[in-house]
């Protein structure tokens, strides 16, 4: 019996500023290559089916379900995971919102939550408690409770909103884009 190979794709993309060229299966998933190819498991991969949110990844700015995307979808694509937040060793100020509000316990869903709030913060200046609820719907926690990852939420916004106010209306980029464009 004659086993078929199965054909690869070339695959060029961007994750976290590094490039990467690779030869891809077109079945594979996008958080599997993160996972496997890239070396970052920090996505974490939950029910695979696009519901738990734990595999949450900003693809060219927006928080889109890496378990739910080919990889050879994000040809091209700048990619930001949970460990392009940092920069130069510092916590983004949501990992450190997260921390002061403990926000997190176990931390499985904790780095698709902070991506979904990333790309909420860029696109909600001033944002309420049910505004936050609801974007974190779909996400699903078993530890927190969500209060404290409400608040961080929150607690952000408003100090990007007063750090606004104090530069007499010069923006402050809290929460801006975390990798440079291609």
């Amino acid at each position: 019996m004659q086993v078929k190979r199965e054909e690869r794709y070339s695959l060029r993309l961007q994750v976290n500023g590094k490039r990467y060229e690779e030869q891809v299966e077109p079945r594979k998933l996008l958080s599997d290559f993160l996972r496997e190819d890239c070396g970052l498991t920090g996505t974490h991969v939950g029910c695979e089916h696009g519901v738990c949110g734990a595999c949450t990844v900003l693809v060219d700015g927006r928080a889109v379900r890496s378990c739910l995307v080919l990889a050879i979808q994000a040809e091209g694509a700048d990619i930001t995971t949970v460990e392009g937040l940092a920069k130069d060793g510092k916590p983004h100020p949501l990992q450190e919102a997260f921390a002061e509000f403990h926000a997190l316990q176990c931390g499985f869903c904790t780095p698709g939550i902070l991506m979904s709030s990333v790309e909420f913060l860029q696109t909600h200046a001033d944002p309420g408690k049910e505004e936050i609820a609801d974007m974190l719907s779909g996400h699903l926690c078993r530890c927190t409770g969500y209060k404290g990852i409400v608040e961080a939420v929150q607690q952000l916004a408003d100090r990007r909103k007063e750090g606004e106010e104090r530069e007499s209306g010069d923006p402050v980029s809290i929460c801006s884009r975390t990798t440079p464009t291609v």
